[in-house]
């Protein structure tokens, strides 16, 4: 039992999270200070999962997953009610009930306050919607578990993503074709937009190409593509009639900080690591973590190598493969990281060179120098020295 309620783990954090977003002011910052503090403190001393149950019970671990979509709707719910000046949600009953004055509460909830509360609600939307969109849109021929996928995915600006990711993405990782696997020395900066505008450009082109050869139109709706936009046209429209302008601005600051998250766990998740485009996708091409918290919150994505050399494998059936080359810390550790460009590249040098020298074969040796300014001949002369 407890294998499966393990992965209850973020419903949990998100749910205390949005009450601390519901109780506004400075609970926000508490609030955010102890997400942070609970998974990094979490991943460095409860150490690893190394477990490989299995799970029979397909039906409590897709309820898990479509959990999200009422989880996810309770976190925008009070996202949108945060920022608007009137009562739409009736709270002033509930502080009736609790004592608190909520509506005096979000009254005062000051700039910075609301600011800190984009960058919290975008890391639990990441978390619920982007996680979950992401395992469902890998179920392939499940039109329901691609649809939902898809439309998770749509709150953060990014629909397009069952295109690309599936269909570029797991197929070029680790070369120059995979917009999303950053060169060394590229920092998460320079990254996110090159990443953004890389991966809607390789999903239109993926989606051009499937309709050209379907005789179909580009410009109609049967473009993922486009409709993909629409869901998010059609979610903001929504958001504006309940909430108005103040509720558009806040859940497209919340969404785009949940989309510059994926980018940067893309960018952990590939640093670096090379593959020549004819040699098939193995472990040793995505950088993995077995930790707990991270494992057991984020439905077992950080065990990322397994999941790149299967990709339709389901979560619950992804192993730990303490072999591959192993990430900085936990998922919210290295994201911290990530955001210092010189630590960053100061702890990661180490880890790629251990890749070099163990696990690197000669083509990706070879890619590696012409990256760095130098000829595949030289490469091969200085392997014949050794």
């Amino acid at each position: 039992m407890f294998h499966y309620l393990k992965f209850t783990n973020y419903f949990i954090t998100t749910l205390l999270g949005v009450s601390t977003v519901l109780f506004a002011q400075h609970w926000i910052l508490f609030g955010f200070g102890t997400f942070i503090a609970f998974y990094i403190i979490g991943d460095t001393f409860f150490g690893e999962d190394l477990s490989q149950p299995k799970l029979t019970k397909k039906w409590a671990l897709n309820a898990m997953l479509y959990a999200s979509v009422p989880t996810t709707f309770i976190l925008l719910t009070v996202c949108i009610w945060l920022v608007t000046p009137y009562d739409w949600a009736a709270m002033h009953s509930l502080s009736a009930i609790l004592g608190y004055d909520f509506i005096a509460a979000k009254a005062n909830t000051s700039i910075i306050e609301i600011f800190v509360a984009v960058i919290f609600c975008g890391l639990m939307l990441s978390g619920i919607a982007t996680v979950v969109g992401h395992e469902l849109i890998h179920r392939i021929g499940n039109k329901k578990a691609v649809t939902t996928g898809r439309c998770l995915m749509a709150l953060s600006f990014d629909a397009s993503f069952s295109i690309e990711h599936v269909f570029n993405h797991h197929v070029h990782v680790a070369t120059e074709n995979d917009p999303v696997t950053a060169p060394r020395g590229r920092s998460i900066y320079k990254h996110v937009p090159i990443a953004v505008w890389g991966t809607n450009k390789s999903a239109w082109q993926i989606e051009v190409k499937r309709l050209n050869r379907k005789k179909q139109r580009s410009f109609s709706l049967h473009n993922q593509f486009i409709t993909g936009w629409l869901m998010t046209a059609a979610w903001l429209g929504f958001v504006f009639l309940v909430g108005n302008w103040q509720g558009v601005f806040f859940v497209s600051g919340i969404g785009l900080a949940a989309k510059i998250t994926l980018e940067i766990v893309n960018y952990m998740e590939h640093y670096g690591l090379v593959r020549h485009p004819r040699e098939r996708v193995m472990p040793k091409h995505s950088w993995n973590t077995n930790r707990k918290v991270s494992c057991w919150a984020m439905f077992n994505l950080p065990r990322h190598s397994h999941h790149h050399a299967k990709g339709a494998v389901p979560f619950e059936k992804l192993e730990a493969m303490p072999d591959a080359p192993v990430m900085i810390g936990g998922y919210i550790s290295t994201i911290v990281l990530v955001l210092l460009p010189p630590l960053w590249y100061k702890l990661m040098q180490p880890k790629l060179q251990q890749w070099d020298d163990t696990m690197a074969n000669e083509s990706e040796l070879a890619i590696l120098r012409l990256q760095q300014g130098q000829s595949i001949a030289s490469v091969v002369d200085d392997r014949r020295l050794v």
